[in-house]
């Protein structure tokens, strides 16, 4: 069951496409401070840029599918519209 608290659809950031299939972004998890596997996702294209800087790459999901995105890429948490610190952000051109 997805949180009824949810936009209907989340901007994710990814790490680009795959060399072996530029068809397939690979969404980017991260560890909390506690150990838990966070998705990470942004309620508007402006809240990831303002939180990930313009060179982020990403790709909008509807939250229907998150069940199918959660069995592919296990998580614990949802983290929604939390800044990135600088150093993990993505600063140079998109190949």
């Amino acid at each position: 069951m997805t949180n009824p608290n949810l936009p209907s659809a989340l901007y994710l950031p990814t790490g680009g496409f795959t060399q072996a299939d530029d068809t397939a972004a690979s969404i980017e998890l991260r560890n909390t401070d506690d150990g838990k596997v966070a998705l990470v996702a942004f309620s508007s294209l402006a809240q990831l840029t303002d939180c990930c800087g313009k060179n982020q790459p990403w790709v909008l999901v509807s939250t229907k599918h998150l069940p199918k995105l959660h069995a592919a890429r296990p998580y614990d948490v949802i983290v929604l519209d939390s800044p990135l610190p600088r150093g993990l952000q993505h600063t140079g051109a998109l190949v």
